[in-house]
């Protein structure tokens, strides 16, 4: 028996130093100035360790300055953690260049980390006042999928080859997915599409490349801008109750308590690689 509880408490103080921390990485967020992506910073921060950096990525350069000084003030100065900004856009070839000179920059100044995360988090809803049959245009697809695919399959293969495989570095990818990855909403199209085929490029990358770690997390309903556009633009007028009764029920989720649970498993690193969880899952 007291094998039993010895074996218990040691099981426990692992998890709980395993919840620790993510060591010093270079962690890069892209949609990081609202929403998931902004949570995700502020869980992050206090969970890497002494110089570690942090590239903020998004299209509004004064929202992310702000969160650079909330990231700032709440770690302190002996926390070490550094703060990159990258202001662009995605959806083009200049934006992802930016991201990589960074990126570049960073590693002449810090040298090779020792762990990388990548959160593909930035994305839109597309135009979902629209069914498939009144998407005529083929411009307008494909915008849409120059920033929600194009952009988050070229910065991963980008960044995987800047800083390849080597020995006791860790190199993790997430793709922030969707119930729409897996389940048709309907005047959704672009939206499911896009989480779709995320999806099942970073299943595939995963299985080309097995010592890198890949997860889609679907954070579930989270209560950002994003779902009050949903609630506003929707045009199935079904899904868009649904939204409206997910809201005024109070049965939205908070971010901060989606990103913490994102966290948590990249910490525990148990997950299958190229797996879709969803925040819902046990």
């Amino acid at each position: 028996m007291q094998e039993e509880v010895t074996g218990a408490m040691d099981a426990g103080l692992e998890a709980a130093e395993r919840l620790q921390g993510l060591g010093k990485s270079l962690c890069i967020i892209t949609g990081a100035s609202r929403g998931l992506g902004r949570a995700l910073a502020m869980v992050l921060a206090p969970r890497l360790q002494a110089g570690s950096r942090m590239v903020l990525v998004a299209r509004s350069g004064q929202s992310l300055l702000e969160l650079e000084g909330q990231l700032l003030g709440a770690a302190g100065p002996a926390s070490g953690l550094r703060v990159s900004r990258v202001e662009v856009d995605l959806a083009g070839e200049e934006g992802l260049q930016r991201v990589l000179g960074e990126v570049s920059r960073i590693q002449e100044v810090d040298g090779a980390p020792d762990r990388l995360l990548l959160i593909n988090n930035a994305g839109s809803l597309g135009n979902i006042s629209k069914f498939v049959v009144d998407f005529t245009e083929p411009a307008e697809v494909n915008n849409y999928m120059a920033l929600n695919f194009t952009s988050p399959m070229c910065l991963t293969a980008s960044l995987l080859k800047a800083l390849p495989k080597r020995e006791n570095f860790l190199r993790t990818v997430v793709n922030i997915s969707s119930l729409c990855a897996i389940q048709p909403f309907k005047s959704w199209s672009l939206y499911c599409v896009g989480k779709a085929a995320r999806d099942m490029l970073f299943s595939v990358l995963a299985a080309e490349e097995p010592d890198v770690r890949v997860l889609n997390y679907a954070p579930g309903p989270v209560d950002t801008e994003m779902q009050q556009q949903a609630r506003c633009e929707t045009a199935d007028p079904e899904l868009r109750q649904a939204f409206a009764n997910l809201h005024q029920e109070c049965k939205l989720v908070d971010s901060n308590v989606s990103a913490t649970k994102l966290v948590n498993m990249l910490v525990l690193n148990e997950f299958q690689s190229g797996a879709h969880i969803d925040y819902y899952d046990q």
